[in-house]
Order: structure tokens, then sequence, then C-alpha cells
């Protein structure tokens, strides 16, 4: 044995390990088709097919909407093209022959075109047109075609001469209106940045897609993250820079559609008075705000850049570690912390025919602060989490049901803030990290225990008296995290009693009544507070609104059994999700105590235990019949009373 593997025996195992399942990667890689077995090259055929089926339905379903796109664009073009060109037309008086506008019913509303005949003489000859605008037909886009055919039959009517432009190469062609509709044109490019742009994106998006993967292959049993091609090594980009990309293609299209709205809001309100059109300032103020949104990622993007994160181990491992380390390309200061969360998502499909859509729950998550060091080119941020076994593995190939394990890096700093995320591949390995600073580790899980404890203490506050410590979880204390749901249920409450006083009572109830419930609902959360003391007989609990009692509940100190958390509410926005905690005091019959609330995160949940259990003095210990599961239904720590 030689002097290398007497000193680091574990990394010698681990490289020998890494090597062998490199080569047997490469010989399975190199294995062509005709070399497996009949029934593997059948299915890696059946694979091919299916690949190119799905490549042509989804071109087919692409096409329609590509050429509404082109069409648009023709349509557009044709309008600057002609405008151009009868720019150099010359002005002529005319003699109108007929002039007004024709009203058109379709199936739900009219449209109008305006039309004229006149008559002009150039260089003795006299000629007959009927061209009004660069754009012909019936439209109903603002009132251009009321407003140019009024004018055309007053003039008519009283026998006024009007002005045309006459094209001085070609007199037999002449127009009454040669600006151009900026209306109109808004209107016909909505078509074609959103028909257009969606079906350009589905063909670019279907045609270069990598080529789907053969499942059969072999190589794929023991290594099914290799099934995507963002995890064929340890080091992981962020989605940041194609978040930034789909926000600014959302907000693009969003505000293309609701474009118009202000102006026919303008036209309802003040030549109609129809004040319920003001919901149309909504829609713009959602524009604006993703706009706003898109600008600050293009800007956190171009302050870090890619940012990657480097597994160890590779995979992550439920029953193990996910840990790592991520290179920052920003100078190293100490005041900075780096929260990172690590997030078991579970993503499905639910609803059903035109009611399906694709929703995310969180199954559970854990919360630490990086421990962060200079590079001398920018910043290394070391991380581990020690993740429970029993929890879901990644899902590579993913159908409509399928589990993601997502990492939220986040600082505050000064101008743009860093917000990163990375799906990672984490499997049920049981493996632990082999090459992690050990200081790196306790100095990141020390802060983060420190942080959670802080954090805890913010939220209770402890009160001493005479029977002893008590714990209240003041009125207020949800107000800023409750406030946007109430301004929104207060809007949708009030634009439901227009809308039942205008338009329908059963439309206008059931909308306004959603919006009231959401905001009677976050008005309790923002003016209730939790009292929670213990006395000679045991836990007793208070709940107030406004400092009048609602509800009481109590346990007697020979009934209670263990302390449990559980998260029934969880946020989620831009892909972050976070799990919120409640804590329980449970019973020998299993009846339930609610004594703490608000805790974000496990080590948050955590920690509310150790100092709840400290503050009611219950002498609680952990359950040595208990086995840490997924944690996210139940409890993922619970603790015995002593007896």
């Amino acid at each position: 044995m030689s002097l290398f593997e007497l000193a680091f025996p574990d990394s010698l195992a681990g490289h020998k390990e890494a090597s062998a399942r490199l080569q047997r990667d490469r010989s399975r890689r190199q294995a062509p088709l005709l070399q497996r077995t009949g029934s593997q090259r059948i299915s890696a055929l059946i694979a091919i097919v299916h690949s190119m089926k799905g490549k042509i339905f989804m071109s087919i379903f692409a096409l329609p909407f590509f050429g509404t796109g082109v069409w648009m664009l023709w349509a557009v073009s044709n309008v600057f093209v002609d405008a151009f060109q009868v720019q150099d037309w010359v002005p002529v008086e005319a003699r109108l022959l007929s002039g007004g506008y024709a009203s058109h019913r379709g199936d739900d509303s009219y449209t109008y075109e305006a039309y004229a005949r006149y008559t002009y003489n150039v260089q003795g000859q006299t000629f007959v047109a009927d061209r009004v605008g660069l754009s012909s037909g019936s439209d109903n886009i603002g009132s251009y075609q009321q407003q140019i055919g009024n004018r055309l039959s007053g003039a008519h009517s009283r026998g006024e001469s009007i002005l045309v432009y006459v094209d001085p190469n070609d007199p037999s062609q002449a127009i009454i209106d040669r600006g151009i509709r900026w209306g109109m044109v808004g209107f016909k490019s909505i078509f074609l940045f959103v028909f257009g742009g969606v079906g350009l994106g589905l063909l670019i998006f279907v045609w270069r897609a990598p080529k789907e993967k053969d499942k059969s292959d072999p190589r794929y049993a023991d290594s099914p993250w290799l099934l995507d091609d963002d995890w064929q090594t340890a080091t992981i980009r962020s989605s940041s820079k194609a978040s930034m990309y789909g926000v600014w293609a959302f907000a693009a299209l969003w505000n293309l559609i609701s474009a118009p709205l202000p102006f026919v809001m303008y036209d309802e309100v003040v030549n109609k008075g129809n004040y319920l059109a003001l919901v149309a300032l909504l829609f713009t103020a959602v524009g604006i705000g993703l706009l706003t949104w898109a600008i600050r990622r293009t800007l956190e993007w171009r302050r870090f850049g890619a940012s990657p994160v480097t597994l160890d181990p590779f995979p992550g491992s439920i029953g193990g570690h996910v840990g790592g380390t991520i290179d920052l390309a920003f100078p190293h200061d100490s005041s900075i912390e780096y929260q990172l969360s690590l997030t078991n998502i579970k993503s499905y499909i639910s609803g059903s025919g035109k009611n399906r859509s694709r929703n995310e729950k969180a199954e559970w998550q854990d919360m630490i602060v990086a421990h962060a060091e200079s590079t001398g080119r920018g910043t290394r941020l070391t991380f581990r989490f020690d993740v429970p076994e029993g929890l879901d593995e990644s899902d590579a190939d993913r159908d409509d049901t399928y589990y993601i394990w997502r990492l939220n890096l986040s600082a505050e700093l000064d101008g743009t803030d860093l917000d990163r995320s990375f799906d990672i591949p984490v499997y049920a390995t049981a493996t632990q990290s082999r090459s992690l600073s050990r200081l790196a580790v306790e100095r990141s899980t020390g802060k983060q225990t420190a942080m959670a404890d802080k954090a805890v203490l913010e939220i209770i506050k402890l009160v001493h008296n005479a029977g002893g410590r008590s714990m209240k979880y003041p009125a207020g204390r949800n107000f800023l995290a409750s406030l946007p749901g109430f301004v929104v249920g207060s809007v949708f409450a009030a634009v439901g009693w227009f809308v039942a006083a205008d338009a329908g009572v059963f439309f206008g109830s059931v909308f306004g009544g959603i919006g009231a419930l959401v905001a009677v609902g976050t008005l309790y959360s923002m003016l209730n507070s939790l009292e929670v003391s213990r006395d000679s007989n045991g836990i007793k609990t208070v709940r107030r609104i406004l400092g009048i009692p609602v509800k009481r509940s109590s346990m007697g100190s020979h009934e209670f059994v263990m302390f449990k958390k559980n998260s029934r509410f969880q946020t989620q926005g831009a892909g972050k999700h976070v799990m919120h905690y409640s804590i329980y005091a449970v019973g020998r019959h299993g009846d339930k105590v609610v004594v703490g609330e608000g805790f974000k995160g496990d080590s948050q949940a955590e920690a509310a235990i150790r100092l709840i259990d400290d503050v009611l003095g219950l002498r609680s210990a952990p359950d040595p019949q208990s086995t840490r599961k997924s944690p996210g239904s139940e409890d993922s720590q619970s603790f015995q009373a002593l007896t």
C-alpha cells in the first residue's frame, strides 16, 4: 500500500468508485444500437418514431399561430409602405359625389366602414376615386370610421369641396386620409407578436430541442439523472437567465394584450359614464409590475452572471447530504448573509379539460446560511443540508406528476439583490459530502442556528409575571404578509358589488363573495393575537381579536405527550416556496392545542420547539420511538414528555 493510500483512504476509495462508474458509462455509450438485445433495439426505434411524431404534431399545432403572425406582419408592413409612398402625393381639391359610413352587424357587435366617392381634375383630365384611408374594410377599433364618415357626410350635404392627395405619376390614384391609424397598427401588432411569437417560439423549441434519450439504455438504470441534459456533471447552472427571458416574454405578452384597454376605458368612462370600466386599470397596473419585475431580473443577471453550483455529493443524497459550493463574481463582504433554502416540491396537474393547470406544493424544506469566503476573484459559498430519509427523488423524466428539488439562494445587497434558483438532482443514495470543508460547514450550521433562534424571539414575545413566564404572539405580526391579500380581496369585493349593481346579481355576488372572504381572512390574520402560558394545571391558550377573547384552549400536564410541528400553509412566488409552520402540543388522545405559529422553514420550527419546551417547562426529550420522515404532512421531530 502506498503512502497516499495510507494518508487518504477515503479520497482514494471515492476516486476509484468514480473512475469505475465513469468507465461503465463510457462503455455503455460506446455500445452501438445493433449490439443491444432485440427488445432494446425495438424500444430505441419506437422512442425515435414517437419523438418525430411529437415534433410533427407540435409543428402542425404551431403553424397556424405562426401563419397568423406572418399575415399580420404583411398587413402592418403594407400600412407603413403605403404611408411612405403617399407622402409625395400632391394635394388637390375634389368634389364629393357621396360620403358617410356604413354599419355592419356581426355575431355580437357592429363594425363600421367610412366610404366616399369623389371627382377631381388634374391637368385638364377628370378622375373619379373612392379610396378613403391607407387600410380598407370595416372595423370597430376606436371611432375613426364614424368620425371620418361624419365629416365626409357633412361636407357632402353642404356641398363643400375636400382635399385629396393624388399620385403625380398615376393621377387615377388618390386618397383622402394618408395618416397612419396607430390604434389599428397596435391592434394588429398584438396578433403579430402574440400569435406570431407563440408560433415561432414553438417551432424553434420543437426543432432545436435536444434529442430525446432512449430510456431503455442500461446506463440510465444506475444513473437516472443523466436523462436530464442539465445534470450531466456536478456543476449546474441556475434558471436565472431562462427566468429573465420568460419574464420579459410574459410581460411583453401581457402588455401587448392589455395595451388598448386604457383607451377603451377612457371612452367608456368619459363618454358613456360606465365607471365599471375602471377595472381595466388593474390590468395596466399588473403590466407595469411585470415590466418592473423583468427589469429587476435583468439587472440581477448582469450583476452576478451565471454563478453555477457545484454539488458534493453528486447527485445530492436523500438520507445523506445535499451540499456544494457556489462561486459568485462578487467581492467578498463578511457583513452579507447568504440565505439558502432547499425544497422538495411536488409538481402536479389539477382540474380537467380546459381547467387543467399545473401546480406546485412544497413537501419538505430547510434553510441554512452559507459560509462565505474570498477566492481572490470573488466569493465562494459553502453549504450542506442534512436530508432525512423517506423523501421523493428528483424526476428527470417528467410526466404529469413529478418531484423537483429546488435550491434557492438569496441575499440583500446594496442595489440589486441576489436571487437565484437551481433545480438539482437529488436521489436516495445515502451519500455524504467528501470534499467540503468541515469547518465551513460547522460555521454555516452555527450561524443558521443563531439566526433561527433570533427569528423565533422576534416572533414570540416572552412575558415574565408572578405566575411564571408566558408567550405572546401579538396582533399585527402578520400585517405585511397579509396586506397584499387584504387589498386584492377588498378590490375584488368592490368590483363584485359594482358588477352586481350594473351587470348581474349572481356573477357579482360570486365575484364579490370570494373577494370578501379573502379580505376577511387576511384581516383576521392581521388583527388576531395568541397568548400561551402554563400554570399548575397545565397549558392554557387565549386567542383574541382586537384584545377581545374569542377562543380559549387548555391541556393538562398529565395529558401532554409531545410537541409536533405541521405546515398547512405555504406561500409561493417567482419559483420560491416558503413553508409556514405551526407548533402543537399533542395530548394522549390525539387532541392538539396550538402553542406557536408563523415560523418559516424547518430550522425556525425546530428552534421554536426548543424555546417553547423551555418556557413551558415540560421537561420533554426526543421520543426514542420516532423516526425522521418526510416532514410536510406532520412533523419530522417530536418530543416525548418525561413522566
